[in-house]
């Protein structure tokens, strides 16, 4: 019986390596961190993680896990509503309502849950969802789920937005729904959240954004793009993670206007229906939102990281995307280049991935860095140096 289907894999999978885009997963032994050791047994400097704070090993925030382990034990064995529900989660779903400005917070096992369980809770099939082009999958996926129509618009592209928001008028839509990310993850370009608001305002939509690579260091006070673009109290709804600058674990959350997330627990499904996020989690989490509120010195260090960075792959003759997120993507256009980079980026200590087709157009390989405070200036001039030698060997 599985036969005829096995054979079938077997040449998808003879498709997806011979194209160059077989996605190979190295093996960490070490705990997360600027410094990983992987299976070769050596120890290589990490530029891929969404580790942007430094906080996915702070012993502050290991700390608090184990505290929350030893007084609110290893797991919930349940759903939030039947009896997953603990004092401390309502505590972090609370601490994430004040941080990010909003009237209330549901937590999620993810951040792809969270938005998988958004838009069909929301909008029926007389409503619009006006969605970005470049948004993530989970947004992608979730927008599936629901029956509205659908519209999309160009990457940060506000006349375009505008047109869609008025194709969305002329079809009679109820009630319409704007979504983008707040950073979208393969670029680092910033979503023009504020411009988004002042056309929502006009055709009278709600606004989304996803702020998973922007909260806890975005913005003055690393609440997000939403604080970043000056728009904070403009917004309807946002979703995101615990698991990149907040601790680096996993669990994501939605939070905005008060009714929305009380609706989303009466009939989100991926809430209803996964377990509580594990406590250990939500205590670590706790501190990392801690730290990350009041440690204006780890936002710094990350900007400055980040510009020097930047400045010193473009001395090196690198064609970067430009911006000054965290995210710096390293443009080779050629998947094959890309993963034979990112392999020889590796032989010289330096803990690179190639990003190719389909997680980014054709013909635009890269090679993804991410930023982190908890990288040193001595890691970015052996990461620099390393790039130098790795372009001079391959004749870029």
């Amino acid at each position: 019986m599985y036969g005829a289907f096995k054979q079938h894999l077997h040449g998808e999978l003879g498709a997806i390596r011979q194209a160059g885009l077989y996605k190979h997963e190295r093996q960490l032994t070490t705990p997360q961190g600027a410094h990983v050791g992987i299976n070769a047994g050596t120890e290589v400097l990490n530029l891929c993680a969404n580790n942007y704070l430094g906080l996915a090993q702070h012993p502050e925030v290991n700390a608090a896990a184990r505290a929350g382990l030893e007084e609110w034990g290893y797991g919930l064995a349940s759903v939030r509503f039947i009896c997953g529900t603990q004092s401390l989660h309502k505590q972090l779903e609370q601490r994430l309502t004040d941080f990010l400005g909003t009237e209330d917070t549901i937590l999620y096992p993810s951040c792809f849950d969270a938005n998988g369980g958004l838009f069909e809770t929301l909008l029926g099939a007389e409503d619009a969802v006006i969605s970005d082009e470049l948004n993530h999958a989970s947004i992608i996926d979730g927008v599936r789920l629901c029956k509205a129509r659908r519209y999309r618009y160009r990457n940060n592209d506000m006349a375009d937005l505008e047109a869609q928001l008025k194709a969305a008028d002329r079809d009679g839509a109820r009630f319409k729904l704007v979504t983008t990310d707040g950073v979208f993850s393969m670029d680092g370009y910033i979503a023009r959240l504020d411009e988004i608001c002042d056309l929502a305002e006009r055709f009278d939509a709600l606004v989304h954004f996803d702020d998973c690579h922007a909260t806890g260091f975005l913005g003055k006070g690393g609440r997000g793009t939403h604080e970043y673009r000056g728009c904070m109290d403009r917004i309807d709804i946002t979703t995101g993670t615990l698991g990149k600058a907040l601790g680096g674990a996993s669990g994501g959350y939605t939070s905005g206007k008060r009714e929305i997330v009380e609706l989303l627990r009466q009939r989100s499904r991926p809430y209803l229906f996964s377990n509580t996020v594990a406590p250990p989690v939500v205590a670590g989490a706790l501190k990392a939102i801690e730290l990350a509120a009041e440690s204006r010195e780890l936002r710094e260090r990350l900007t400055e990281n980040t510009a020097f960075f930047r400045e010193g792959l473009e001395r090196l003759g690198f064609e970067l995307l430009p911006g000054e997120h965290p995210i710096v993507p390293v443009m080779l256009h050629d998947a094959g280049l890309a993963a034979r980079f990112a392999e020889e980026m590796l032989k010289e200590g330096v803990y690179v991935i190639a990003f190719s087709y389909p997680v980014v157009p054709q013909g635009r390989a890269r090679i993804r860095t991410q930023m982190s405070a908890a990288l040193s200036r001595h890691d970015l001039e052996f990461a620099l140096a390393a790039f130098g030698r790795v372009k001079e060997r391959l004749g870029l």
